[in-house]
Parts: C-alpha cells; structure tokens; sequence
C-alpha cells in the first residue's frame, strides 16, 4: 500500500476532534486509507455501499447509530445524510474526541446537510488520487521551500518523456495499475458512466444525466481557462440556471475545481470569473483524446501541465502544515500568471507555467506585473518550466525545474 501524506493530519484531528470527515472523489483511495486507519486506531469500519447495511440505515437512522459501539468509521456517509442528524444528537451529548470518522465521495463543505448538523463539530479532509511524491515513495517539500526561497543551482534532470508518462497516467489508484493505454481509456469510460449515473443521482435525483457527460467534455477543452457560464449556456443550450446547477454538481463530487482570481480587495475576488481545473490530469487526457502523440503539440499540452501542476499544488496544501490559499492573478490588459500562493502572512508567491525548455525574460512579464501591483507583499515569483536550473532573472524572480517542483532530489 502507498503511503497517503495526509493519514497524520486525519489521525492526529481524530485526537482532538469528535467527529472528521473525508471528501475524495470516487476511487481515490477513501476507503483503504479508512481501513488501514481503523487497523490501527482500533476503529469499527461498517460501509453505506454494502446494499444490507445501507438499507438498514436509511430504515432506521437512530437506530442504526445505536447499535455500534464508537469509535467508528462510516464510509460513504453521503449515501444517507439523515445519518448526519443524529451523530450531531450523539456528539451534543458527548464532545469526546475521535467518536466518528465519515468519509464520502462528495465535498463536504458543499452538502448542506453536513455543514447545517456538524459545523463547529468537524473537522473536514480531502483526499485527492495520489501525488507524484506518493507514487515515488518520498515526500515533497516544495511549499516550504517556496516559502523559505529554493537554492539556486542545477536540479536533477526530469527527462520529458517520464514527464508526460506522469500527465497522461494521472493519480487514480486503479488507473497505476493499469498498462495498456486501450485498457486504461475503458478504465475511465466506466470510471465516468459509474460515477454520473451513480453518484450525481444520489445526490440530486435529477432528470437530463444524458447532458453531463457532454458538459464534462466540453469543461476539458475550457481547462485552465477562465470559466464564463453565460458562453456556456449559449454553446450547450443548456438554460443558466440549470447549467449552474451541473457544475455545482460535479464540483461536489470533486470532478472539477474552480480556481478563484486574486484580487486585493477580497469582496471583489468572490466577483471575479474563476478558471476551472479537472482533479487528475489523466483523466483530463482522457476527455481531451491526447496521447504520447500530442507530446509536441505545446498549446494542448501546455494546457494538460498546467492542470497537472494545479493539481499538484492543491494536493501539497491539503497536508502542510503552513495553511494556503490558491488562486490565478489577471490583470484587465491580459497580463497574467497562472497561479498565485497566498501564506497565512498573507505574503504572495506566483508561479508561471511553461512547457518549454527554455525560458526568456518576457515569460516574467505576469509575475513582474504582480509583484509592481502588490509591492511589499510580494515574496518571490518562479517560472515552472521542463529545465533543470534555477537562475535569477531579477529581483525575486527565479526560474523553476520541474524536478525541484515535484521535490526530485
């Protein structure tokens, strides 16, 4: 079993917390971490997809939760949101820490049902399919290296072909398994057909399933683009409100991320149009059609690297122990960069991305334009790219290898 960076986060909040909550979409590994935490925390593991046990707590919600001792673990909790009411009863009555341990192929903080019965009693994850450093077995530290300033120098050399095999390949658990490129396409065919006809059921009962699969195609050419779903609606045919709807939808199952813009104003950053990112790059690779083939075409595969770095980056905050915030900075002249980190000192650090070897001083001109707009609380601005030298190109400017990135050493 590969090693989920983020279990001492879950088993240190189950010390203090009465009850944790773990997101993750569907098959990123949700259920074996809850089992091998159970091992060795000594945890009841009972599982809402088992047909018996799902009957018999949405029979009898008050019910069901009397008959387990605690601790517990129950998995896929979404399935029956009445469950959620009565943990809360439990829980009011006994603040004990580490009682319940959910775990649910939606995001939490989007069910409303969860947030209205726990809010100040939870204590929410998410598991996202595993990082490049989760597959290699070692632990990236690049937040922090970020944050303290990389060394300058030469990094590790990263050879473009094993970076590519790590986009297309993607995160999923299932999908590192698999060898052939054919059986890994049938692999996500049926991971989507299960998880729209499954899980958006469940949790909407809406009519129309037949529209998400194409809203879900139509997303992966806009990845990395800022959304405007008024186009959209336009483009799909599909009414506003409706629309809003779907991707609301395949937010909650963690299919699809919005990215919000910066903004030093913070009631203008909620105005602002968002990007939209898919959660693993290979499926995106999957949506789009790409294989090794479009390796050169830097437009289609500048835009699978960008989604792969994002979601890189988003795995590496959900586990350190520095708090950040994500978003992409533009300015109203199209000047631009890809993403801005934010620290708890409220300091920025942006990062380009490019797909290319070699990097000139004009791909600073986003990060330049950042650090001229938010002066003092800009810290450093790097530009990702397939090299392998970190060298200045000016103040607090530096170039970024892939390899120091993904924490190569």
């Amino acid at each position: 079993m590969l090693q989920r960076r983020i279990k001492s986060k879950i088993v240190d909040a189950l010390n203090f917390s009465p009850v944790v909550f773990l997101a993750g979409a569907r098959q990123t590994g949700k259920s074996t971490l809850a089992q091998a935490i159970a091992r060795e925390k000594n945890l009841q593991y009972v599982t809402l997809d088992d047909l018996t046990i799902l009957q018999a707590a949405r029979s009898d919600p008050q019910g069901f939760i009397s008959s387990y001792a605690r601790p517990i673990i129950i998995d896929e909790v979404q399935r029956v949101p009445q469950l959620l009411l009565e943990i809360k009863r439990r829980v009011d009555a006994d603040r004990k820490p580490g009682q319940f341990f959910l775990t649910g192929s939606a995001n939490a903080l989007m069910l409303p049902k969860v947030a209205d019965a726990l809010v100040g009693r939870i204590i929410i994850f998410t598991l996202f399919p595993f990082s490049y450093d989760e597959i290699n077995g070692f632990q990236n530290r690049i937040l922090d290296q970020l944050s303290a300033g990389i060394r300058l120098g030469n990094y590790p050399e990263f050879s473009r072909k094993n970076l590519i095999d790590s986009i297309l390949t993607g995160g999923y658990p299932e999908i590192l398994k698999i060898k052939t490129l054919r059986q890994k396409r049938l692999w996500f065919q049926s991971y989507i057909s299960t998880i729209l006809q499954r899980d958006i059921r469940d949790l909407s009962k809406i009519e129309g399933v037949y529209e998400l699969p194409r809203l879900l195609s139509f997303l992966s050419y806009q990845a990395g683009s800022l959304m405007n779903l008024s186009n959209l609606s336009r483009e799909l045919g599909i009414p506003l409100m409706t629309l809003k709807r779907y991707i609301s939808l395949l937010e909650t199952i963690l299919l699809i991320h919005r990215l919000p813009a910066w903004f030093s104003n913070i009631g203008k950053r909620l105005i602002k149009t968002p990007k939209v990112f898919f959660n693993d790059s290979g499926l995106l690779g999957y949506l789009l059609g790409i294989d090794e083939s479009f390796a050169n075409d830097g437009k289609l595969f500048g835009q699978l690297f960008e989604n792969y770095v994002f979601q890189e980056l988003i795995k590496q905050i959900s586990w350190s122990n520095q708090l950040f915030e994500l978003f992409y900075f533009r300015t109203a002249s199209g000047k631009e960069t890809d993403f801005v980190l934010e620290t708890q000192k409220r300091e920025l650090i942006g990062i380009e991305v490019k797909f290319k070897e070699t990097i000139q001083s004009k791909d600073f001109d986003g990060l330049r334009e950042l650090k001229k707009l938010t002066k003092n609380r800009f810290k450093a601005g790097y530009v990702l790219f397939l090299g392998n030298n970190a060298v200045p190109f000016g103040d607090n400017l530096f170039t970024l290898p892939i390899s120091a990135f993904l924490g190569i050493e």
